[in-house]
């Protein structure tokens, strides 16, 4: 008699019809059951299965209700993910996903039933962006469903909703970012803004700059954190989450120079600070030394804009500007790319487009006059 397989036992066989290796576990009385091209692969699967069997999955997880379901979903990534992230998770479940269908069994989830749930939040006015941020929850959810074994496919794959549409880039030219620089010189945020304007850094890649960060002698800057709002935690430092996030990038002597025209000014602050003074170490830090909030270095923007008359953008369109004034002189896109810590050059090249005509009027006046 074959002997008959305890909880939790794996197995891992050739399955000769469809050309792929078969992994199974047994969970209850049932074998939840995934194909895969390697051994390996079924190897890790069955250890993922294993490590969810111990934190309290079961069989029975295909037959919760889908409210259920998600609840234990959402707890079990927890900590896998950025906590702000994790919290929007939770709020797209609650407010846009349960009340439609929590009450189903998430073995009976159809992609006619996410369609359905599509359909009513376009008619309720959510904007196209919502309704793909809630297809990705929910992809991510039915997606670690099938990967448990728990159910056989996603039926989030089948689900069409209305693509994003692209928002036009606001930014400035030359003559006024030059403008905007001119009337910050010698101002505290003078270097802040130089950088942004000249590397393209983000917001919170600026403020999260600490002066180990300079390879002065070099002319180069290390990004590796950012400064971000955690809920229920406040402002906190955290790494780049991409490694082409994490960059090196090259600066000018003129750049170099208002760095350390900066920090002599730092120094100034740190002496009239005193005992207030909290930190030393960031390149740019609020009066007293702490973390900047990045609401006062918007707030300080706005202003600025508004004394100048220069059209309105937001903070982040200034790495728009820096992108878009190194493509119009010239600079390479990969180097572009580079400095933005974009993970390929065809994103920028897509994320840039508006500049594409007139490179290619410029490469069209070379090609001319070189075969001339």
């Amino acid at each position: 008699m074959a002997k008959r397989r305890g909880n939790q036992e794996g197995s891992i066989f050739f399955h000769k019809p469809s050309g792929k290796w078969c992994a199974q576990v047994s969970l209850d009385g049932h074998r939840p059951t995934k194909y895969f091209d390697t051994q390996r692969e079924c190897r890790e699967w069955i250890k993922e299965i294993t490590a969810q069997i111990d934190q309290g999955l079961t069989f029975q997880a295909s037959k919760l209700r889908m409210d259920e379901y998600l609840a234990y979903w959402h707890e079990s990534i927890k900590g896998t993910i950025k906590h702000n992230g994790w919290i929007d998770y939770g709020q797209a479940v609650k407010n846009h996903i349960i009340p439609t269908l929590g009450n189903k069994k998430l073995n009976t989830i159809k992609s006619s039933d996410i369609q359905r749930l599509m359909n009513k939040k376009r008619e309720e006015g959510q904007s196209p962006w919502r309704l793909q941020y809630i297809r990705r929850v929910l992809n991510k959810a039915m997606g670690q469903a099938v990967s448990w074994g728990v159910i056989t496919y996603n039926p989030v794959k089948a689900v069409t909703i209305p693509k994003v549409p692209k928002k036009e880039m606001k930014v400035w030219d030359k003559d006024q970012a030059k403008s905007f620089l001119a009337y910050v010189e010698g101002h505290r945020l003078e270097a802040l803004y130089y950088l942004a304007f000249t590397t393209g850094m983000r917001q919170g890649e600026l403020l999260g700059l600490h002066w180990l960060d300079l390879d002065w002698e070099n002319n180069r800057i290390q990004v590796k954190r950012q400064l971000r709002r955690v809920r229920e935690k406040g402002l906190m430092f955290e790494e780049l989450k991409t490694e082409t996030s994490q960059r090196e990038i090259v600066l000018a002597d003129s750049t170099i120079a208002i760095l350390k025209k900066h920090k002599e000014f730092q120094q100034k602050e740190i002496l009239l600070a005193g005992e207030r003074w909290k930190e030393n170490e960031i390149v740019f830090p609020s009066t007293i030394g702490s973390p900047l909030e990045p609401r006062n270095l918007y707030r300080h923007f706005v202003e600025v804009t508004k004394k100048l008359g220069l059209p309105k953008i937001r903070f982040h369109d200034l790495r728009h500007t820096a992108a878009t004034l190194m493509l119009i002189e010239g600079i390479h896109p990969k180097v572009v790319q580079e400095r933005l810590g974009h993970s390929s050059v065809t994103l920028t090249l897509d994320t840039y487009s508006h500049v594409i005509p007139s490179m290619q009027t410029e490469v069209v006046e070379k090609l001319d006059k070189l075969l001339k």
